[in-house]
């Protein structure tokens, strides 16, 4: 009886999982507008190195966020196969570059176990937990980091 009084004070969240140079990530379902497959970007000139360019999504001007390139893991160099993750954020539309959605996974947040204390804090900004899921190790990501221009995010 207590095994189910304790599983329906769970809270659970959705994430969309998706891989970005070979590694799992994910983050909160609720941020993600649409998946598209890789669109052909505009260049910004003077755009910071991981803004791919910009796209027109029905109207209106959305930039692309190389993630690999923004989580220091290497440009890509994006194909057919790879898809945009289009995230809203408050008031900002933005596109992921990333390789792959790999699930729309439901868990449990007990199930998402914090980072290491001896990781050093500018992981601890862009990471904020590991789900473990069968041989994979998912790492949530915190897309209000990831996507800040003001100077708060990676690079």
């Amino acid at each position: 009886m207590e095994d189910i009084a304790l599983e329906t004070r769970k809270t659970f969240l959705e994430v969309v999982a998706f891989r970005v140079a070979n590694q799992d990530f994910c983050f909160d379902l609720k941020s993600v507008r649409e998946i598209r497959g890789w669109t052909e970007t505009t260049i910004l000139p003077k755009a910071q190195p991981y803004v791919k360019g910009v796209i027109n999504l029905r109207g209106s001007v959305v930039p692309v966020v190389d993630l690999s390139e923004r989580l220091g893991l290497g440009a890509t160099d994006p194909g057919p196969r790879h898809v945009i993750i289009i995230t809203v954020l408050g008031n900002q539309t933005v596109g992921l570059l990333a390789e792959l959605v790999s699930d729309i996974l439901t868990v449990a947040e007990t199930d998402i176990q914090p980072i290491p204390d001896m990781i050093d804090e500018t992981v601890r900004k862009f990471i904020s937990g590991v789900l473990v899921m069968d041989d994979r190790m998912i790492r949530k990501m915190e897309l209000s980091t990831i996507i800040a221009s003001d100077g708060r995010g990676l690079g």
